[in-house]
């Protein structure tokens, strides 16, 4: 394994999405409240870990799932709630007392940098742990979990910002965590479910696809609502 090659095979998907939402964002806001945000992804890493292990032993024995049930009741336990609320926890510890959160697109461009930072380096480790199947691990990885990580965060930033500036109700701020959690638990009951059976997990794959294309529609659509809104609704 090449170390530098597979870093930028690990690294290259968050930074390239990262670029993009930058780009997309009328005011941008200050570096160092990026790269915060992106610190802040990257720390909760560890102890969501110890979370999910926790999880895994206590409610599931350490076992893989044997059917449908259980991996989508792992998905959702051990991988969705977990790191979507630890994604939360940084973007509100991020924004609660930011003077530059003051238009729409502002809770995208924050919790997109907290969730690359998260997916990044998860990517990472998943990377690096490959061994002689780093490259094909990289390259899937790239195309389906760090895009991912990416449509969850821009859900979540979307409502954020929603609930924030223009609609305080209960539902609105529900929103914020269980549409994410929704979206993040689907895509790993798609991929856990592989676990079950090879068949089950061949047309599972499939459909994990035409899921991970809808939610990247959905997540261009909630950009640039947020944009057009920026536009229309000055803040």
């Amino acid at each position: 394994m090449n170390t530098v090659f597979a870093l930028t095979v690990a690294l290259l998907p968050a930074i390239l999405l990262w670029i993009y939402t930058w780009k997309k964002d009328p005011q941008k806001e200050p570096v160092g409240k990026l790269l915060k945000a992106v610190l802040w992804g990257v720390i909760i890493c560890i102890p969501v870990s110890f979370v999910e292990v926790g999880i895994h032993q206590i409610l599931f024995r350490g076992e893989n799932p044997t059917n449908l049930i259980e991996s989508t009741a792992q998905a959702f336990f051990l991988a969705a709630i977990p790191e979507e609320s630890a994604k939360l926890l940084a973007l509100w510890m991020i924004l609660r007392k930011n003077p530059y959160f003051n238009e729409h697109f502002d809770g995208i461009i924050y919790a997109v940098c907290v969730g690359l930072g998260f997916a990044a380096f998860e990517n990472v480790f998943y990377v690096l742990d490959s061994e002689e199947e780093w490259l094909a691990v990289g390259i899937i990885r790239s195309l389906l979990a760090v895009p991912g990580h990416y449509a969850f965060a821009v859900l979540m930033g979307f409502y954020y910002s929603v609930y924030h500036f223009v609609n305080h109700t209960r539902k609105m701020a529900a929103c914020i965590l269980l549409v994410p959690v929704a979206a993040h638990g689907i895509y790993d009951a798609l991929c856990f479910s592989g676990m079950v059976s090879t068949a089950i997990g061949g047309f599972s794959f499939l459909v994990l696809i035409l899921f991970c294309v809808k939610m990247h529609k959905v997540a261009k659509a909630k950009i640039m609502s947020q944009i057009e809104r920026d536009e229309e609704e000055p803040i």
